[in-house]
């Protein structure tokens, strides 16, 4: 296995991610830059976006996303009922690029595929009660021949994992392990057997108490058949 993952990929606390592809555009994925965890660099990071990615309509995924979009003139990828809102809170229209799962969209040279996530998506309304906001989702990146990202945006562990590692065949998987409101170490264990990707880096725990999954107790679990690198670079950090 290359020691290089191909990408230059910094972790921005929670579940938001800066990617600069070489050669290609700077993507920000679900850009909660106001998260406990969010490094001093976020913020300039954030300012080189070319394209948003956001999985679905929770706050803490979401983000900064509208006012990110309007520094920077980057398109937003998402959803159709997600894109909508974000338009609907001011997010300029024609940076909104807002298909379904199972569709694809290509900018700055990279394939954004949307794939199905276990989840929810809403917000709440203003005496406190749920408001849908579309479909949770994951990302399939395709951003060359040579690296594929999958990032499964929150979710529990499904079969149909092990169908999207056989179309795809992920370099680098990126997916939650913090438990309760996502898959656990336990579940993404798992998911890491059915899409058997070069390089594993997990996202969404150690936020807030809340979160009690741990890098440690998720590695312990992985099966040890799996011939991959389990990556947990601390927040702002870039990695290559």
């Amino acid at each position: 296995m290359s020691d290089s993952l191909g990408v230059s990929l910094t972790w921005l606390g929670h579940s938001a991610f800066h990617l600069d592809i070489p050669g290609g555009p700077s993507l920000l994925l679900d850009p909660r830059l106001s998260n406990p965890r969010a490094p001093a660099n976020a913020a300039a990071l954030a300012a080189t976006a070319h394209v948003i990615c956001v999985t679905h309509g929770h706050g803490d995924h979401i983000g900064e996303t509208v006012a990110l979009a309007k520094q920077t003139g980057a398109k937003i990828l998402c959803s159709v009922e997600l894109g909508m809102e974000l338009v609907a809170e001011g997010a300029p229209e024609e940076q909104v690029v807002a298909f379904n799962i199972g569709g694809a969209y290509t900018t700055h040279g990279v394939t954004a595929t949307l794939v199905q996530a276990f989840h929810s998506s809403s917000s709440a309304t203003a005496d406190g009660r749920p408001r849908e906001i579309g479909t949770p989702c994951g990302f399939v990146l395709e951003c060359s021949r040579d690296l594929v990202i999958y990032n499964t945006g929150d979710t529990g562990v499904f079969g149909d994992m092990a169908l999207i590692g056989e179309m795809y065949n992920p370099d680098i998987l990126m997916l939650p392990i913090g438990d309760f409101y996502t898959m656990g170490p336990r579940q993404a264990a798992k998911a890491c057997e059915l899409v058997r990707p070069k390089w594993i880096v997990p996202q969404h725990y150690g936020t807030f108490p809340g979160l009690p999954g741990t890098p440690a107790e998720f590695k312990r679990l992985l099966s040890p058949s799996l011939r991959t690198r389990v990556l947990t670079p601390a927040p702002g950090v870039t990695i290559r």
